[in-house]
């Protein structure tokens, strides 16, 4: 099993099977994977139900506290071994998520890079201190201490599905959590196979991490079996509501990381061929197919047509094909139904006066990066996340008004603000209502040490990642201790 060979996936261990600590047929059944670019079934894996979630549970539970009492420094190096992993394998496992998810090799490689950074620093939270003293009433020693929910259920999308899997699972386990996984269907190899496969080969205890590919009602089951504690979500808003909502009732901790419609401000100071990249790279990467994307250009009306034209010029030379061309720059969406919901919006920001400059109509799954000026409040274009490759421009004439107008949407995840005057830039984010700012920079931002997550529809205030780990995958427990047990006037 190694790079050079191109076997470590070894397909013959867990085709048309899930992963319950070891590769077992499931009860309902084996869906098949396919590349979106051309419609060619990958491989077939093992398709959960509700009663394959209640097992996977179950396992998960009674694994979890012989991992929670492992010295966390042996937690810490099972972790860094699957970290290693993948880095040796990245190049044979960057295949799978092309082929499986519609990435271009560039952004396949960013999940491997970033997957394995993820991991790394999970383990570091595995021998973090984890407690305080507190001050007492009286002579007893009181003191708080992290300990872990016991098992956590993880639900992940498909756009991003490594590194939206493995940072929610690394960070659990490093806390002595067993985690059960749900990936998206259409990605269970790498949302999936790829993480279990890791853990396997890097000596992680049987049973405490369990991988269940599934639908909504596997989800469902996910969300309310009494043997999971928390559940961390990622993906839309609507189906955030529907899982807060199964969680709350059953007294479940949630982490929701939902979507956005996240603004890049624009001010007339900007380079124009500067923040026409920025919003070139924000708009249209990964088929605009991210949480993060820049679903709203907002630009200054007197640098407007300057920042438009370089935009249109590089949408217009973008390439979309099949990504195992390697002459790509776009890929496939996801499906047939979010072409369609892609060219809903675009036809309804031109019925209501938008402008379409470049793009606007599919071929088949190939979407080709699109802009529309003119965009106003009212079209979809400007209310609605588009998970599509759509630039929606729209401008302004004060600082005021772009303010208001980006804190207009019902989200909060991200934003941008690209200024020469660093001061006006910050002047300017510090009045967004967003979870994330970056200034100078395009809105889709990432990694392992930032706590991440948004306001409003873009999720529950909960955040994944660097100090937020310990928060979220963790809870407090009180403890007091008295040398020698006293009578009460009882």
């Amino acid at each position: 099993m190694n790079i050079r060979t191109h076997t470590f996936i070894d397909a013959g261990r867990w085709t048309g099977r899930a992963f319950f600590g070891s590769w077992e047929q499931t009860e309902a059944g084996t869906i098949n994977v396919t590349d979106p670019a051309n419609g060619t079934v990958l491989a077939s894996v093992g398709l959960g139900g509700p009663g394959d979630i209640a097992r996977a549970a179950a396992e998960a539970r009674a694994a979890q506290k012989a991992w929670a009492k492992m010295l966390g420094a042996e937690r810490a190096r099972i972790l860094n071994k699957a970290a290693d992993l993948l880095e040796a394998n990245g190049t044979e496992l960057a295949q799978w998520i092309m082929k499986e998810s519609g990435s271009i090799h560039q952004k396949a490689m960013i999940e491997i890079e970033h997957g394995a950074l993820f991991i790394r620093h999970a383990a570091t939270l595995a021998t973090a201190p984890s407690g305080m003293f507190l001050p007492g009433m009286d002579d007893r020693e009181n003191y708080a201490r992290r300990v872990p929910h016991g098992v956590v259920g993880v639900i992940s999308p498909f756009n991003f599905p490594l590194v939206l899997s493995v940072r929610s699972i690394a960070a659990a386990l490093a806390v002595g959590n067993a985690v059960v996984h749900k990936p998206d269907p259409r990605t269970p190899i790498s949302g999936g196979i790829i993480i279990a496969r890791i853990f396997e080969e890097a000596g992680l205890p049987a049973g405490i991490l369990q991988i269940v590919p599934g639908g909504a009602d596997a989800g469902e089951a996910l969300c309310s079996d009494p043997n999971v504690a928390m559940i961390s979500f990622t993906g839309s808003a609507r189906g955030g509501a529907k899982v807060g909502e199964i969680a709350g009732r059953n007294l479940k901790r949630v982490q929701l990381e939902l979507g956005g419609k996240n603004a890049l401000i624009i001010l007339e100071d900007a380079d124009p061929d500067v923040a026409a990249s920025n919003a070139a790279w924000g708009a249209f990467l990964h088929q605009g197919q991210i949480c993060m994307a820049t679903g709203l250009v907002l630009i200054d009306a007197k640098i407007e047509q300057a920042v438009t034209d370089r935009l249109v010029a590089k949408a217009a030379h973008l390439p979309v094909g099949d990504p195992s061309s390697y002459q790509a720059a776009l890929g496939p969406i996801i499906s047939d139904a979010q072409v369609t919901a892609i060219q809903a919006i675009v036809d309804d920001a031109v019925a209501k006066g938008a402008r379409l400059l470049t793009g606007g109509r599919s071929e088949g799954r190939f979407y080709p990066a699109t802009v529309l000026s003119g965009v106003k409040p009212g079209m979809l274009a400007f209310e609605e996340e588009i998970f599509g490759p759509v630039a929606c421009i729209v401008s302004f004439r004060s600082d005021e008004e772009a303010i208001a107008l980006a804190n207009r949407s019902d989200y909060g995840l991200a934003a941008g603000v690209i200024s020469a005057d660093i001061g006006r830039a910050m002047a300017v984010g510090q009045e967004l209502e967003v979870g994330q700012l970056h200034i100078n920079d395009q809105t889709v931002n990432g990694g392992p040490y930032a706590p991440f997550g948004g306001r409003g529809k873009s999720g529950n205030g909960t955040r994944v990642g660097g100090p937020a780990d310990i928060e979220e995958f963790t809870q407090w427990q009180w403890v007091s201790v008295k040398n020698a047990a006293t009578p009460y006037p009882f």
